[in-house]
C-alpha cells in the first residue's frame, strides 16, 4: 500500500520523463499495456521475446503531455539489431505491420 505523500513509482509526480508503453496481445480478446522508462530496454525485451504478441509501442511525456506512436521507429531499430541473424518469428508480424 502506498503511503500518503509518497509518489507512485509508476508515473513520477512532476518529473519530466518520457515513458514507453508496449501494447501486447495476450489472446484475441485481451490486450495489456506494459510500461517501461527506457527505450533501449524496451527494444531489448522485444527482441528477447518478453512479450507475447506486440501490437504497438507508444511514447509519452509526463510533463509536456504529449504522446506518439513510435512503432515504425522501433520496428526499424529491431530490424537493424537483427540484421545478421534475422528477425525472430515472434516479431515478424509486428515488423511487417510497421514497416
Amino acid at each position: 500500500m502506498l503511503e500518503a505523500g509518497v509518489p507512485s513509482p509508476v508515473v513520477p509526480y512532476g518529473a519530466d520523463r518520457t515513458l514507453f508503453v508496449v501494447i501486447d496481445r495476450r489472446d484475441k480478446a485481451t490486450e495489456i499495456r506494459i510500461e517501461r522508462s527506457d527505450l533501449d530496454t524496451t527494444i531489448g525485451e522485444l527482441v528477447a521475446g518478453c512479450f507475447n504478441d506486440p501490437i504497438k509501442v507508444i511514447s509519452f511525456n509526463t510533463l509536456e503531455h504529449w504522446m506518439k506512436d513510435i512503432s515504425t521507429d522501433v520496428a526499424g531499430e529491431i530490424q537493424a539489431r537483427c540484421d545478421i541473424d534475422g528477425v525472430p518469428d515472434y516479431l515478424s508480424d509486428f515488423i511487417e505491420s510497421h514497416t
